[in-house]
């Protein structure tokens, strides 16, 4: 059961590769750099890590992700909210619901997380509202005992 969530919001800066790469390693602004020399050699901690894309919802930090050139506005943000709540869903009933959900992200992403505001299990929710909010997700983390 996964007690702990980070969500990102993904970010317009990106790896040039053009074969898919790891979400982590794909998104090359806002809180991902940070991400990435933090957590990448702790595959507990990247099991932990999800993405809020503007093409494709939401994804594990090593989900292959090919490049993509879209941003998240309102309106695509109300086309994507389903496929983001179902795939928030699916993977809750897999892995149990998390307890504590950290979200670092810009305030346009949650429109995406709306359901889980009103979520059975109700997690309890801390905002970063600043995608380059590093030092206050660090806190965060740091006293949840991330690595």
């Amino acid at each position: 059961m996964i007690t702990d969530l980070l969500i990102a919001g993904c970010s317009r800066r990106k790896a040039p590769e053009s074969r898919p790469l790891p979400a982590l390693e794909r998104y090359t602004g806002g809180i991902a750099p940070h991400l990435h020399a933090r957590f990448a050699g702790h595959r507990h901690a990247r099991d932990r890590i999800r993405f809020l894309s503007a093409e494709h919802g939401l994804v594990h930090a090593d989900t292959p992700i090919p490049p993509y050139d879209r941003q998240l506005t309102i309106p695509r943000a109300e086309q994507l909210r389903p496929r983001v709540t179902e795939q928030l869903e699916r993977e809750f009933q897999t892995t149990g619901a998390p307890n504590r959900v950290l979200l670092v992200l810009e305030p346009t992403y949650l429109v995406l997380l709306t359901d889980l505001l009103a979520h059975p299990a109700r997690p309890a929710l801390h905002w970063v509202h600043d995608p380059h909010g590093w030092a206050e997700a660090t806190a965060v983390l740091d006293e949840w005992r991330w690595p």
